[in-house]
């Protein structure tokens, strides 16, 4: 019998797979510049019609939801990811019944979350709008001001739909995924305004925007204080990315060896943050909607879910013991998130033991003395998986959240994901360049 969801995300238009099982290089690298250079594009159309000033207080979210506030693009990843968040919880407490380890199950999840994204895309829309966190201009009134609300609102779908169907190209036909792409492209452009930007700053236009000229007009006026807090910035991201790339290293290489030749072994290898960076991705994702709906919805700040810079307050002697509740109750929010979502996601993905068992049997692996047999595999992939689940989840989650307490160029989260991102796309390219130069690798490498 037909699912029902699988049955309307048919009548949805798709972006097709390509025809072959693989891939090359350079079509994986065109589909990606093209549609990193879209993503720029459509970030630089403005809103028709919208007042400019509504946008300053949704800066700050902008780079962990891949956005750009009052652009087309203004919805960035966040209805993907809160559609991601939102039926992981539902089937985590049972509340919908799928299998996660079958195919089956994970094609209905799939397609329930494309419909749930395009919900929310319009949900998300007519609240920036009607809540007057994107408010027309204020010299319309009456019908003109609704019809304009209108208009805005479907602006903004149609930018939202876009960056859905962006990321569905970059899944399919290019190097990761859409949603990492465009969260590292916000991240990027702001870590290099933010440390280059020789513009006069807003709050302070005797000073520089960016961090190194502006840590260099201090030193020559003499202001030691403004020198060090913004010399901190540039360490702290320096020391975030030095951090990211030795972690993505760690492995546990579990033995396994090939059936059909008797005496050869291989190490399969199972990454220490084996979830990657999509848990943080999430939890950060989850705690700028919830701040973002709260000053639509009320008006308010929710400061316990968002970082402190610590180290400012250190140098300017200013550090408060309510400062340090705040941080530890930040800190213990990304950790125990970090850990749920990767929980998910093992399940969602196809990470389990079982699923990376029946992978491995299939590529011609077995355990060493034992027959052929997927549960063999299963069996010793159990005894790494769910506790390189956990303890790598916890720990990106404690990396990010410390990462957002030392007050880096852009969000410590978020440069935490710039690096990862750019590390694991590195490693596909790599993998990707060294396949289409030695075609013998592909009967190696299936993942």
């Amino acid at each position: 019998m037909t699912n029902p969801i699988n049955s309307i995300a048919e009548a949805i238009p798709e972006v097709a797979r390509p025809k072959e099982a693989r891939l090359g290089f350079r079509e994986k690298l065109k589909w990606t510049l093209i549609i990193l250079v879209s993503y720029y594009v459509l970030s630089l159309i403005p809103l028709y019609g919208m007042d400019p000033s509504s946008i300053q207080r949704f800066e700050f979210f902008s780079t962990i939801l891949g956005a750009s506030f009052g652009s087309l693009i203004t919805l960035g990843i966040g209805p993907i990811v809160t559609a991601s968040i939102v039926l992981q919880l539902l089937v985590g407490a049972g509340i919908i019944k799928l299998d996660l380890t079958t195919k089956e199950g994970r094609e209905t999840f799939q397609s329930m979350q494309k419909l749930l994204s395009i919900i929310f895309i319009v949900l998300e829309a007519a609240v920036y709008v009607f809540m007057g966190g994107l408010a027309p201009s204020r010299t319309l009134t009456g019908s003109s001001y609704f019809y304009m609300q209108l208009f805005l609102i479907l602006q903004i779908v149609i930018g939202g739909l876009l960056i859905l169907y962006m990321d569905e190209v970059v899944s399919k036909w290019g190097f990761g995924s859409g949603i990492s792409l465009f969260i590292l492209a916000g991240v990027a452009r702001r870590v290099f305004v933010r440390a280059f930007n020789p513009l006069p700053s807003p709050t302070n236009p005797d000073m520089p925007s960016g961090a190194i000229p502006g840590m260099l007009k201090a030193i020559s006026m003499g202001d030691p204080t403004a020198a060090a807090i913004l010399l901190s910035s540039i360490l702290a991201t320096l020391l975030v990315f030095f951090i990211v790339v030795y972690a993505q290293a760690i492995r546990v290489e579990v033995p396994l060896s090939y059936g059909m030749v008797r005496g050869y072994g291989v190490r399969w290898p199972l990454r220490f943050f084996y979830t990657s960076n999509i848990p943080v991705i999430l939890i950060a994702a989850l705690l700028a909607n919830i701040q973002l709906f709260g000053r639509l919805i009320t008006g308010n700040e929710y400061s316990w879910l968002q970082g402190i810079n610590i180290v400012q307050k250190l140098i300017t002697n200013s550090l408060a013991p309510r400062d340090l509740l705040q941080a530890l109750v930040y800190v213990a929010i990304m950790v125990f998130g970090s850990v749920v979502f990767s929980l998910f996601w093992v399940q969602t993905s196809g990470l389990d033991a079982r699923s990376q068992a029946r992978q491995i049997a299939a590529s011609g692996l077995q355990v060493a003395g034992f027959r052929r047999d997927p549960r063999a595999i299963e069996r010793l992939l159990n005894r790494y998986i769910p506790a390189l689940t956990v303890v790598g989840g916890a720990s990106i989650g404690l990396l990010a959240a410390l990462a957002d307490l030392t007050g880096a160029l852009a969000r410590g989260t978020a440069i935490l994901l710039a690096v990862m991102i750019t590390y694991n796309l590195y490693e596909e390219i790599a993998q990707q360049h060294a396949m289409d130069m030695y075609p013998v690798l592909k009967k190696v490498i299936k993942r």
